[in-house]
């Protein structure tokens, strides 16, 4: 009887080790927004964007929605038209960006390495 209640403290225990390897996986962290686009000016090409974390000119972001997803670096940003070099939460500002984006995307902070385009898709 002894030989059987050690076998049951044995799977007990690798079933233990099983589920923390599964909390391991879950904490994995998703990107967090730093901000929020609240209107598109498509004639002058600016977004209006309330931050939700701090931001400065030379930071790469990426600005992705439902159909819009590009990188690119922030080179100019206005608060109530006025130019800034860094903005903090809470504010809301304006940058210049290259592609048309939609009310309601979100920025993304992004690394160099996004910005460079990969080789195969400047050839084709």
């Amino acid at each position: 009887m002894a030989k059987k209640k050690v076998a049951k403290k044995t799977v007990k225990k690798a079933t233990k080790a099983k589920v923390s390897k599964k909390k391991v996986i879950k904490k994995v962290k998703a990107e967090k927004p730093i901000g929020k686009v609240t209107h598109f000016f498509d004639h002058i090409s600016v977004a209006a964007i309330k931050l939700l974390a701090p931001l400065k000119v030379g930071d790469i972001v990426r600005i992705k929605g439902h159909v819009t997803d590009f990188v690119e670096k922030v080179e100019s940003m206005q608060i109530e038209h006025v130019n800034v070099l860094k903005a903090k939460k809470g504010d809301e500002i304006g940058i210049k960006v290259k592609d048309k984006i939609r009310d309601h995307d979100y920025l993304y902070a992004a690394k160099e390495k996004d910005l460079i385009k990969p080789v195969s898709e400047s050839i084709g």
